[in-house]
């Protein structure tokens, strides 16, 4: 019986109205803190997940997941080599690409760019691209017919459009002359246009493997190399060093940690970041609890010491007020609870109808890879909200309960 007396002591002073009204608001004050911090730090959260998660499906779409390659030339026999790897476990599929430094010019403008040659058919298998096209389609790249695909930051910079003309200089597969080296120089023209909201749509183009090749003076069936796409890609490091270890010749292995790691690096940096610096809201709401505590404490030093004299232990005084703060505490928790999953699951309707109402974009497709606000809740970041609010505003009310627990009985009623 005595060990329930400070869980319904404590919720009876939580419920009681109180007669000093400051008391109260402060009380009311520190929950709905708490609740504003838990709300905010899960909806932040869950927007950067969502970006996160925008970009790794774009450019890790486009990215190799893993490349093979050759340290001294292009691989010849790549059929034999793609076999090979696909049998691995947790690889979905392969193609054979050809990569070349190049800089496109219309006749005025010079634009540096990426010039992939892929197999179109097999690129469907390794690639988003091909659900990303604004104009034209794969199937306009052809062998022999010198067609191109840009990305449309490219072809805008370029001033071009599908139909007109480009010319590919490249120093790969340049000619030897007695006034020095020659760039390889071959007119495509442009088939068709790509979005897909990141860096490659302003550096990226495309052309058919068969006219790469004919442009870097590669062999009929040599290729830069192999890339794989992975059913899990954060197996990339692991599988790349497992190839690298298990191949033999001078074959030379990479994964996409090494080309975009570090963008993900600074992503997840900034979430940690971004976490510490929400929390504090919390935090400051969590001192609120202290504030009401230490002012209720010295509001009811009276009850305390009759309590003390029915044979109260400090103990049971002090479970009494830890019962009380811890109170406020999970409610203001689970009402940022309630209010940050509702936000985060409705964030992108929300702006949409902000915008809507105020005539102004947020998120302007002209300027930003993505033009709505995406969002993705992670239980683990959830969870870990919760406990810590949970224990932060326990911790709060250790101090102040300590000091009821130290009151003594004939101290407190001597004015009584």
């Amino acid at each position: 019986m005595l060990r329930s007396i400070p869980f319904f002591v404590g919720l009876r002073y939580t419920r009681a109205k109180r007669r000093n009204h400051f008391i109260s608001f402060i009380s009311l004050t520190s929950m709905l803190g708490i609740a504003l911090g838990v709300t905010v730090l899960i909806t932040v959260l869950s927007v950067m997940n969502g970006f996160e998660r925008e970009l790794r499906d774009r450019i890790l779409g486009v990215t190799p997941h893993v490349m093979v390659s050759d340290l001294f030339g292009p691989v010849a026999d790549w059929r034999g080599l793609a076999t090979e790897l696909e049998k691995k476990p947790g690889v979905v599929a392969s193609a054979p690409y050809i990569s070349l430094q190049a800089i496109l010019n219309n006749g005025t403008i010079n634009q540096f760019a990426v010039v992939s040659g892929i197999d179109p058919e097999a690129e469907k298998n390794v690639s988003i691209l091909p659900g990303h096209m604004r104009l034209g389609d794969f199937e306009k790249l052809q062998p022999g017919k010198f067609g191109i695909i840009l990305g449309e930051l490219l072809a805008r910079s370029l001033g071009v459009g599908v139909g007109d003309k480009v010319a590919v200089i490249t120093p790969e597969g340049s000619t030897a002359t007695i006034a020095g080296a020659v760039p390889a120089i071959k007119q495509f023209k442009v088939v068709g246009t790509f979005k897909i909201g990141a860096e490659m749509d302003a550096n990226m183009a495309l052309v058919h493997i068969k006219d790469a090749g004919r442009l870097a003076k590669y062999g009929p069936d040599e290729v830069s190399g192999v890339r794989l796409k992975l059913a899990d890609l954060f197996d990339a490091p692991f599988l790349a060093a497992e190839l690298r270890d298990e191949l033999q010749g001078s074959y030379y292995t990479s994964d996409w940690t090494r080309i975009q790691g570090s963008l993900f690096s600074a992503i997840k940096m900034e979430k940690r970041m971004m976490f510490l610096l929400l929390m504090l809201i919390i935090a400051v709401a969590a001192f609120n609890i202290v504030s009401t505590l230490v002012m209720a404490v010295t509001d009811k030093q009276s009850d305390i010491a009759i309590l003390r004299t029915l044979g109260a232990s400090p103990r049971t005084i002090m479970g009494i007020f830890v019962v009380q703060g811890s109170v406020n505490g999970l409610i203001g928790t689970l009402l940022g609870l309630v209010g940050g999953l509702s936000l985060a699951y409705n964030v992108a309707d929300l702006v949409a109808w902000i915008e809507q109402v105020s005539g102004q974009h947020f998120l302007s497709p002209d300027v930003y890879f993505i033009s709505f606000l995406p969002s993705e809740i992670h239980g683990d970041d959830v969870g870990f909200i919760t406990l810590a609010s949970v224990v932060l505003s326990l911790l709060a009310t250790l101090y102040p309960a300590w000091r009821a627990s130290r009151i003594q009985p004939a101290e407190a009623l001597r004015y009584e």
